[in-house]
């Protein structure tokens, strides 16, 4: 475990630090308690051990600190056990009220200090096991089963957000609507599995394209889901209309050059995607506007002979 150990005294922080370094701890002093909360926020530990009287803070005023830390979190709880001269039923009370968990003597001996630390080390544990568990279930929450892009529910609420502060923040915006062209003939002649697989596909190089829109700064924060069936979208905060053509042209060239075998698609020969694309120089209106454009410039581009972008 990562253990915090907050106490002015060095002497204190220099045996109980020694011990739980001997017992194979990972230890983080704080002198007083305003450093503790700096630094539980720098370190993340497993444990808080510390003292009550300190100078600057006392420990009961950092642990609510502390505490109010983890609230802002979405999923966070940190065992604080404070060290105390004297186990009176008044400082348990205290420090239980505080958002403390437990107390132990500073002369505790040696085996009631090491059986407190075997306790707190399953309880990390299980902290650890939990955590993975929600991370899990939050990603399946907002991933596609089938591609694993972004899903359409987790696209409208992080969409929200972001057209929300485009609207507050007057910044431009740019969206691209896209489609497999002829994908039911594709399903038709190949069958539904290679459907999916070419869906898959395609999907990995849209998230290729988007993160290397990120990294060259085209937008902020872009990203792409699907949208449904064979139709995925990307939305492009912040970004120029000379980004978003580069992005349109780039997105049509790199789904065209995966080089997917398309029977069906008779110009072509492979798959290829048709892309209608939108910008506004200034965020405004409702969102479903957007949308209604972006839609209609594709449609634009399947008339005009798909594996192409219309914009405007």
């Amino acid at each position: 475990m990562r253990i915090l150990v907050v106490d002015d005294s060095r002497t204190i922080t220099t045996v109980f630090g020694a011990r739980l370094v001997e017992i194979g701890h990972e230890v983080v002093i704080a002198e007083n308690g305003q450093l503790a909360v700096e630094r539980f926020q720098a370190s993340a530990p497993d444990l808080v051990l510390m003292d009550i009287e300190m100078p600057v803070m006392n420990g009961f005023e950092a642990a609510k600190q502390i505490r109010a830390v983890e609230a802002t979190q979405e999923w966070a709880w940190t065992p604080i056990i404070f060290l105390t001269g004297s186990d009176t039923p008044e400082n348990l009370v205290m420090a239980i009220e505080a958002g403390g968990d437990d107390f132990i003597p500073k002369s505790a001996p040696e085996g009631v200090v090491q059986a407190k630390m075997k306790a707190m080390a399953r309880i990390a544990g299980l902290r650890a096991e939990l955590s993975l568990a929600n991370r899990k279930l939050e990603a399946q929450a907002s991933q596609d089963g089938l591609t694993g892009l972004f899903n359409r529910r987790y696209m409208d609420l992080r969409l929200d957000h972001q057209w929300g502060e485009a609207i507050r923040c007057g910044a431009p915006f740019g969206l691209l609507m896209m489609d497999v062209d002829n994908f039911k003939l594709f399903n038709d002649h190949y069958g539904h599995l290679a459907g999916d697989d070419c869906l898959r596909a395609i999907a990995a190089t849209l998230q290729k394209v988007v993160e290397e829109v990120n990294a060259r700064r085209l937008a902020h924060d872009a990203f792409v889901a699907r949208y449904g069936g064979e139709e995925f979208a990307m939305m492009l905060p912040r970004c120029t209309p000379e980004a978003l053509a580069e992005i349109a042209r780039v997105t049509v060239d790199a789904v065209c050059r995966q080089g997917i075998a398309h029977a069906r698609n008779a110009e072509w020969g492979v798959s290829t995607l048709s892309v209608g694309g939108v910008h506004m120089s200034r965020a405004e209106g409702a969102l479903a506007q957007l949308f209604r454009r972006a839609d209609a410039n594709l449609y634009r581009a399947k008339q005009n002979g798909r594996n192409r972008a219309e914009l405007g």
